[in-house]
């Protein structure tokens, strides 16, 4: 069976029912004193404004001073409350007596707008954020904001390169899932290493092409020569050619006039 829920919510063990049985003892004994001190300020300030000519305003005052003296004596109310108290009922009862009245130095509400309360916030948290992001003010701080917007600027870049390798990751196997996302952080190391030495490759092959177009015209004039001697080196195997060709085509006349001529017989 299910038990009806507790009803009672407060001490049960013995300490704590001695608390409740002391609390109660102690309010119904000083409870008494702050009343009356309430009592005796209320009627010092009526008889002040009522009657301010009168004798019984001075005594009314002594009562209800007297009244807090002996609640902060017994400890019904701080001893700081019973002085502010004491201090405001006296200029309360001056004031009646002159004739003019005390205005009391409570909580002034402030009359700002929602609409101005609502800009004055947003404009904080931007103002905070923007201290944030700043950093301190020194050459660290700097270098640091400068990264970091950097690094906010390329973000979106490199999040649509990487958005189909992670597709592909998500719809493969685990373990695929692992190598190819070690081999797309490959990638994006030495990605990130080429885009870092693109501006030193560029400064070089600028620097190379410079020198190459300063040498050029030193260089102009020394090819001269070594190109009219490739001309000449090119051209002499044609002029053998040539200067061959006609003992080629003379040698089978010679030939046959050798054969024709008579025998001379031989002296023995």
């Amino acid at each position: 069976m299910a038990r009806t829920p507790r009803k009672w919510q407060g001490a049960r063990n013995p300490s704590g029912l001695k608390r409740v049985r002391q609390a109660e003892r102690r309010h119904a004994i000083l409870q008494p004193r702050r009343s009356a001190a309430k009592t005796l300020i209320a009627k010092a300030v009526t008889v002040a404004t009522t009657t301010p000519e009168s004798a019984d305003v001075a005594a009314t005052l002594a009562e209800a001073i007297s009244a807090l003296d002996r609640a902060a004596k017994v400890g019904a109310i701080h001893p700081n409350a019973a002085a502010r108290r004491k201090s405001r009922l006296a200029l309360k009862v001056n004031a009646a007596v002159a004739g003019s009245s005390v205005v009391s130095a409570g909580h002034v509400a402030k009359s700002t707008g929602k609409a101005a309360a609502v800009k004055a916030a947003k404009a904080r948290i931007a103002a905070g954020k923007a201290v944030k992001a700043k950093g301190a003010q020194t050459a660290a701080g700097k270098a640091k904001a400068a990264l970091s917007k950097t690094t906010r600027t390329e973000a979106p870049t490199v999040a649509v390169v990487e958005a189909p390798k992670v597709a592909a990751a998500k719809a493969a196997p685990k373990g695929i899932a692992k190598t190819t996302a070690a081999k797309a952080a490959s990638v994006a190391k030495t990605a990130a290493k080429a885009a870092a030495a693109a501006p030193k490759a560029s400064a070089s092959a600028k620097a190379a092409a410079s020198v190459k177009a300063a040498a050029a015209p030193k260089a102009a004039p020394a090819a001269k020569p070594a190109a009219a001697k490739a001309a000449k080196a090119a051209a002499a195997p044609k002029a053998a050619k040539a200067a061959a060709a006609p003992k080629a085509a003379a040698a089978p006349k010679a030939a046959k006039a050798a054969k024709a001529a008579p025998k001379t017989p031989k002296a023995k």
